[in-house]
């Protein structure tokens, strides 16, 4: 794995962790089975629909509350299973959930943001796997506005977020329109403890 050189951060990078042919069968199979969703979420004061699909899976006490939404999990199918059972073996580290966006062409995005809600400890570890189009990941410090790193994220790629990284900084997918195939994000995480008193 490639060490990502940023202050205040942990962050390796295998461009190849999945070969191109398993890949490719993944970014099929989850595409066509997953239980898609796209959730409205309030912002600047009105109901706006998230510019992607998602879908939260877990183990059954993995309940997930991000963006002023409550998500509870599907159960874990086969695929997702086994891939997370590497990811465990390989990072030494447990995995209870993962959140899966699917971003249909360069016109679904992510925006700024950091995985630092209450559920995810006091440093998370995030471990994400992307399939399908490459789309560029941006870095920022929290409280400034200036990217201050982009990585491209290509097809059977994974990117692992560690340590002090979310205290820190903030990552975004932007659009774009250049690409026009899906990607399929992967973020394997491990919820501490659920929280319904916010």
């Amino acid at each position: 794995m490639q060490r990502i050189e940023l202050a205040d951060a942990e962050l390796l990078y295998c461009r190849a962790w999945c070969p191109p042919q398993e890949a490719d069968r993944w970014l099929r199979e989850l595409i066509a089975t997953l239980p898609w969703s796209q959730p409205s979420i309030r912002l600047f004061g009105r109901q706006v629909k998230v510019p992607r699909e998602v879908a939260w899976i877990g183990d059954p006490e993995a309940r997930y509350r991000y963006s002023g939404l409550d998500n509870q999990p599907s159960p874990w199918p086969p695929l997702l299973a086994a891939i997370r059972q590497r990811l465990e073996r390989e990072l030494g580290r447990p995995f209870n959930g993962v959140l899966v966006n699917h971003y249909r062409d360069g016109q679904d995005a992510m925006g700024w943001h950091s995985d630092d809600e209450p559920e995810l400890g006091g440093d998370p570890l995030v471990a994400s796997l992307s399939l399908g189009a490459t789309r560029r990941f941006d870095l920022r410090r929290k409280g400034q506005t200036r990217i201050a790193h982009s990585l491209e994220l290509e097809h059977g790629s994974l990117l692992v977020m560690g340590g002090l990284t979310q205290h820190h900084w903030q990552h975004q997918i932007a659009r774009t329109t250049r690409v026009h195939a899906p990607r399929v994000n992967l973020t394997f995480r491990q919820i501490i403890a659920s929280r319904t008193d916010r």
